[in-house]
């Protein structure tokens, strides 16, 4: 294990590596991929990656899909995909919208509903996945078209304003700045610190990364596997209905189309952040960083007055690198543990 991952082991692995590069070397690899990328913006348009307004925009938008992607960590680490968030996202924010604007209920009300939604999609996915050993890349690929299917159904195909009129007090905790600061971005990293907490200073975390690095080793240490997998979605489930609501308020309407676009971005994040695609090595503070330039790589291309179809092209090999250099980082990391040296 790389990264976090280390943090998290049982103290029966103290002959792991414990240098800094291999403790660190994921983080430091993307947080070198994203001030190389940034240097390179700014040569390139100077005007635009020198204004204050380009980080604002970053620290409004990124969030609606890092938020996710923080949470999806859990998942990948566990050695499962949950592709059925974005159906989520717009599920869990019609319930909000369903109870609150139809119903007449508290905003507050809303959210309750809108996230408990948010966690009986998590299980359903866990369940499935954990309890009858279906594939989670084949199942959520279902269950993805089942919530968004549902949705459609509960609103009919039509969408909600979502003003600040309406919803002020949504408004004022998701979307109105504080002190200046873009709100978004304090939710992001309040969401960080919690996480990481989680996954680095509790048993769960630990059972994540054991659960992910041999599942048949954690189930003789007496860990329920299922169980920490079922958490682990129910984790995405909510924090999925959370970044729907946000990207609503954000943009005064729910659409029905919510979460669509959210998903290749939010699962870059994940991979570009270091997280391995095997599972048992993981990393949220990666995915944070990696979240944030994937949201600079379109505006960053644009501005430097390239066409704006090369953004996949630079999605894809900012991806592939990563992903090489991570795994050839894993090869070491494994052979080094193995040899001593």
């Amino acid at each position: 294990m790389t990264g976090d991952a280390l943090q998290a082991r049982p103290v029966g692995n103290r002959g792991a590596p414990s240098s800094f590069l291999l403790r660190y070397g994921s983080q430091m690899g993307i947080i070198g991929v994203g001030f190389a990328m940034w240097l390179a913006f700014v040569a390139a348009a100077p005007r635009v990656f020198m204004d204050i307004d380009i980080y604002r925009a970053f620290a409004e938008t990124t969030p609606l899909f890092g938020i996710v992607a923080l949470s999806l960590t859990f998942v990948v680490i566990t050695g499962e995909i949950d592709l059925s968030f974005p159906s989520v996202m717009a599920l869990g924010t019609a319930a909000f919208c369903l109870v609150t604007a139809y119903g007449g209920a508290p905003w507050w009300v809303g959210i309750i509903c809108g996230l408990g939604t948010g966690v009986l999609c998590g299980l359903v996915n866990g369940f499935l996945v954990a309890s009858l050993n279906i594939p989670s890349l084949v199942i959520t690929i279902g269950t993805g078209f089942l919530f968004r299917g549902l949705e459609l159904v509960l609103m009919n195909g039509t969408g909600v304003p979502m003003t600040a009129e309406q919803y002020p007090e949504m408004h004022a905790l998701l979307r109105e700045p504080l002190f200046g600061f873009p709100v978004q971005t304090l939710w992001m990293v309040a969401i960080l610190i919690a996480e990481w907490i989680l996954l680095n200073r509790t048993q769960f975390g630990a059972h994540v990364f054991l659960t992910g690095d041999n599942s048949t080793s954690a189930r003789l240490m007496g860990v329920n596997v299922g169980r920490v997998k079922i958490k682990a979605f129910v984790l995405v489930g909510v924090t999925a209905v959370f970044s729907g609501m946000m990207s609503s308020i954000y943009g005064y309407y729910f659409w029905p189309s919510t979460g669509d676009g959210s998903l290749l971005n939010t699962i870059a994040s994940v991979f570009l952040g270091g997280t391995s695609v095997f599972g048992g090595t993981g990393s949220v503070v990666g995915t944070f960083v990696a979240a944030f330039i994937i949201g600079a790589i379109n505006a960053g291309i644009v501005s430097a007055g390239v066409n704006a179809f090369y953004t996949q092209l630079a999605f894809g090999l900012v991806i592939v690198i990563s992903v090489v250099l991570q795994t050839l980082i894993d090869r070491r990391i494994r052979r080094q543990s193995l040899t001593g040296r």
